[in-house]
C-alpha cells in the first residue's frame, strides 16, 4: 500500500498561516490557467484520504465539499462525533497512525493520501509515508504552520522528478527511501 503526501508550500516550506489561513494560496497562480499541477490524475489513483482535524475543519468552511464519493478519515483525539454537515462524507480515526494505517491495508487498499502538517508529520515519524508531491508556490509568508517538524532521525529521499510551472509552482515528486 502506498501512503502518499500530495501538498503544496510557500517558498518558505509553510502549509499555513499560523491561524491556519491559506489565503496565500488560494490566490496563488493565474485564476483563469486551467492547470491543476497533476493533482486530478494523483487523486484518480487514490482510495482513502487520511486529513487532520484541522484540515478537515478548514474543508468544511469551503463552498463545496471537495472530496466527493471519496472515502476520507479524520484523524483527531479531541472529535468524538462527526459534524452534521459531514455526516457521512467523513469518518473518525483516534490513532495511532500505524494501526489505521494496518487497518487500511488489511480492508486491501492501494494508496492513501495524507493531508495535513501534524498529520504528515506522524506519518513520517512512523516510517509510513512512501511518496511525497510537494509543490512550492513563489511565496514567503514569513511565518506559519510547517510541512515538516522534528523527526528521530533522517529520512532519506529518492528525487523522482521536478516540473517548473509557468505559474511559477515548482513541484517535485520524492520516493522515502526504504
Amino acid at each position: 500500500m502506498k501512503i502518499s503526501v500530495f501538498i503544496a508550500t510557500s517558498l518558505d516550506g509553510f502549509i499555513a498561516r499560523l491561524n491556519g489561513d491559506i489565503d496565500w494560496l488560494l490566490n496563488a497562480g493565474d485564476t483563469n490557467d486551467p492547470e491543476d499541477y497533476g493533482y486530478s490524475k494523483f487523486i484518480a489513483t487514490v482510495d482513502c484520504l487520511v486529513m487532520g482535524r484541522n484540515s478537515f475543519e478548514k474543508v468544511q468552511s469551503f463552498p463545496e465539499w471537495p472530496y466527493a464519493g471519496m472515502r476520507v478519515v479524520v484523524l483527531s483525539r479531541t472529535l468524538n462525533t462527526i459534524p452534521d454537515q459531514a455526516v457521512g462524507k467523513a469518518e473518525l480515526s483516534a490513532g495511532p497512525v500505524e494501526m489505521l494505517a494496518a487497518k487500511l491495508r488489511a480492508e486491501g487498499l492501494g494508496r492513501i493520501y495524507i493531508d495535513g502538517g501534524k498529520t504528515v508529520q506522524s506519518f513520517l515519524r512512523a516510517g509510513l509515508v512512501t511518496d511525497m508531491t510537494i509543490t512550492r508556490i513563489p511565496i514567503l509568508i514569513g511565518s506559519g504552520l510547517p510541512l515538516f517538524g522534528e523527526l528521530p532521525g533522517d529520512i532519506a529521499l529518492d528525487h523522482i522528478e521536478t516540473k517548473a510551472f509557468p505559474s511559477g509552482f515548482v513541484q517535485s515528486r520524492y520516493e522515502v527511501r526504504k
